[in-house]
């Protein structure tokens, strides 16, 4: 594989802009491709806005921000953003067609050692490839939102993926001050998302079986175990008090956890009656305008001040 010195992302929706900022910040010339010219220059609006709040919080410097948005170069052409790059990430909806007549197009625009990557959250990198022929070359880089506050990213491997290829990008994202983390088999979530979506579907279940209202699950989430989760995973959890420990309590209370392979049909009426969450003003619990922005604000804050250290 080349050295990675030019980086093109495709998409310059709510991911792309982040991992071009991430990117640019780090001294990587970036080509950033959007088909829509207004959503381009949005995202230049939103990297100059997150830089500044960023060194606001004493996070980077004022004096970065311009040069940085200075290596971001728009453009509306495929050809041109990706033909030159030794990296391509593409950001783009979650769209499994889509995907792979991008890879597909990307697998012919660039040269052989570029390589190339997906931002998907969910969808196989195996079947996002298929339309290629140079597979080897073609893996999945999950980002988490906001990117450029979120340190994690999961380097999936597809079931064509070179090891060059892992170990390459898994060092570049090292070298933009991510904290990468190798997923070795392509299955549907990745990892991050089969634990965050296991966790949501017993959440889901203990309301619709009248068990606790939303407002007290999520209070014994943030105020209980939540609190050591960034200190203290699940399994190394599962060390500390002993694997037979756990053994025990598994042997009891597995057969009661949520086990259905459907969406609940709580989710699925509160969707079909337009409770929507912070988009519609009613989900799980009510929400005003005001109280939607006062979360998000929230996370925001809290995400900064860790990001801050």
């Amino acid at each position: 594989m080349a050295q990675i010195e030019n980086i093109a992302v495709i998409g310059a929706g709510l991911m792309g802009h982040g991992l071009a900022q991430i990117f640019a910040l780090n001294g990587y010339p970036v080509s950033l491709m959007d088909i829509e010219q207004e959503r381009l220059d949005k995202a230049i609006e939103n990297i100059r806005s997150n830089l500044s709040l960023m060194a606001e919080r004493g996070i980077g410097q004022s004096e970065d921000i311009e040069p940085a948005i200075a290596r971001v170069k728009t453009m509306t052409d495929l050809k041109e953003a990706a033909a030159g790059a030794h990296f391509v990430v593409e950001a783009v909806l979650e769209n499994l067609e889509l995907k792979q007549d991008i890879f597909k197009d990307l697998d012919q625009i660039c040269p052989d050692k570029t390589i190339l990557a997906t931002n998907t959250s969910v969808i196989s990198i195996t079947e996002i490839a298929q339309k290629a022929k140079d597979r080897g070359r073609i893996l999945g880089t999950h980002f988490w939102n906001p990117p450029y506050l979120i340190p994690l990213v999961e380097v999936i491997r597809g079931e064509d993926t070179s090891e060059e290829a892992m170990d390459v990008t898994y060092a570049l994202m090292k070298r933009v001050g991510k904290h990468p983390v190798r997923v070795n088999k392509d299955v549907p979530g990745f990892v991050g998302n089969r634990l965050q979506h296991a966790l949501w579907r017993e959440a889901i279940s203990i309301v619709e079986r009248g068990i606790a209202d939303p407002a007290t699950v999520d209070e014994c989430i943030k105020f209980g175990f939540g609190l050591r989760l960034p200190v203290l995973g699940p399994l190394e959890t599962a060390d500390m008090v002993g694997t037979d420990l756990t053994l025990a309590i598994h042997n009891y209370i597995l057969k009661y956890i949520e086990s259905s392979p459907e969406p609940s049909p709580l989710l699925k009426k509160k969707v079909e009656e337009g409770d929507l969450g912070f988009k519609s003003g009613r989900g799980f619990q009510d929400w005003s305008p005001e109280e939607a922005q006062k979360s998000r604000k929230r996370l925001q804050e809290y995400l900064l001040k860790v990001t801050k250290g």
